[in-house]
């Protein structure tokens, strides 16, 4: 059988094929109620999130998706999320931390949208918010990089207590094919790029990015042994002190 190279794993981050950020969020939790807006410009449907509960637990997921068919894929610009949607997050975060409810955040996005009207309202400082914030919320908090992690845009949602990822993802600091053709001036490296890069769960693994690759979930028993093992960890996490999970939350990203 043939290794699975870097590559290879860039493909299967980007497929069709993988399970729907909403349709995880169906599969994790109970009597979902999805939240819209973020109380100051807009509603981007790119970032998908709100209250459910899990084993019984209220717990807040925000998730970046991809879109289901063509027209939601456009619509939400294939995963890159706009500052209204950043902007909901940190607004469901923060709301999450007010009522002392975990936080789970599902990322699958390419980075976020490269417009310059994102920058003019900030996309910038919001994603740099979501990272401090993120840093400082007092309630437990798991990132799992579903698909693509892109660039900054996937760092938003990814400052959690504890980062897992799916066996067919990324997690890297921009595209390989932004990587060859910035550095080398050629996008036909991209192949060679995505090796350089270490952006496979593997590799993340090793440095410390991640904390643990999880198998795809594609049945109803995958998913559900997937909520066994979050919900574990969310109250693994909830049985420290506030001050003993921000300690250890600061001490993770200290040590890159």
């Amino acid at each position: 059988m043939a290794k699975t190279t870097a590559f290879d794993r860039v493909l299967q981050a980007r497929s069709q094929d993988k399970i729907s950020i909403r349709d995880l969020v169906a599969g994790l939790t109970d009597n979902f109620l999805e939240l819209h807006g973020d109380r100051a410009y807009g509603d981007d449907p790119a970032v998908y999130g709100g209250i459910g509960q899990m084993q019984g637990r209220p717990v807040t997921i925000v998730g970046i998706r991809k879109g289901d068919d063509q027209k939601s894929a456009a619509d939400v610009h294939f995963g890159s999320a706009e500052p209204d949607g950043y902007r909901k997050a940190l607004r469901l975060m923060k709301q999450a931390e007010k009522f002392h409810r975990p936080i789970i955040t599902l990322v699958n996005t390419p980075g976020a949208y490269p417009d310059v009207e994102a920058e003019y309202h900030g996309q910038g400082y919001l994603i740099s918010q979501l990272i401090l914030q993120g840093m400082q919320l007092r309630v437990p908090y798991v990132s799992i990089i579903v698909g693509e992690g892109g660039s900054g845009g996937a760092l938003a949602l990814a400052v959690g207590d504890t980062v897992w990822a799916f066996e067919e993802s990324i997690y890297s600091v921009l595209s390989p094919e932004g990587y060859a053709t910035i550095l080398w001036k050629d996008s036909s490296r991209v192949q060679e790029a995505a090796e350089v890069m270490k952006l496979t769960p593997e590799d993340l693994l090793q440095q410390g990015i991640i904390d643990r690759i999880i198998p795809e979930v594609r049945t109803d028993s995958q998913i559900e042994q997937l909520k066994t093992e979050l919900f574990g960890k969310i109250e693994e996490i909830s049985a420290m002190s506030t001050t003993e999970m921000l300690q250890k939350r600061f001490a993770r990203y200290r040590n890159f």
